[in-house]
């Protein structure tokens, strides 16, 4: 369903420390991803999920589903938001991140394990 929030991701400023807090808050547990950049995830339910990262806090980055990744950034663009070309997360899918009208970060995520 377009529009369904499907991931968040949190900044933080120690990783540990809020991989820590949020697993003993809500039982979450985290994997590490392999890449350039610290990135850890964790399911929240079949289709949801979320992760801790390095970064500046203070906001939330919550992802968007929609059926293109292509047609949604532009659609962001169009309607006086700002949206980044999108990138793909090989074997899972396709992302984009920017920011609403009002300056919220938002992302944009279309599944599609076929993404290299």
């Amino acid at each position: 369903m377009a529009g369904k929030p499907v991931h968040f991701e949190i900044p933080a400023q120690d990783t540990n420390r809020a991989r820590e807090f949020y697993g003993n808050l809500f039982g979450w547990q985290f994997n590490s991803m392999e890449g350039p950049t610290e990135y850890h995830m964790t399911r929240l339910g079949e289709d949801t999920g979320a992760a801790v990262f390095p970064g500046d806090t203070g906001a939330i980055r919550v992802y968007f589903d929609v059926d293109d990744v292509n047609a949604g950034a532009a659609r962001v663009n169009e309607l006086g938001g700002k949206a980044d070309d999108p990138q793909p997360v090989p074997g899972m899918g396709w992302f984009a991140t920017g920011t609403d009208t009002e300056g919220n970060p938002i992302g944009l995520w279309q599944t599609d394990p076929s993404a290299g």
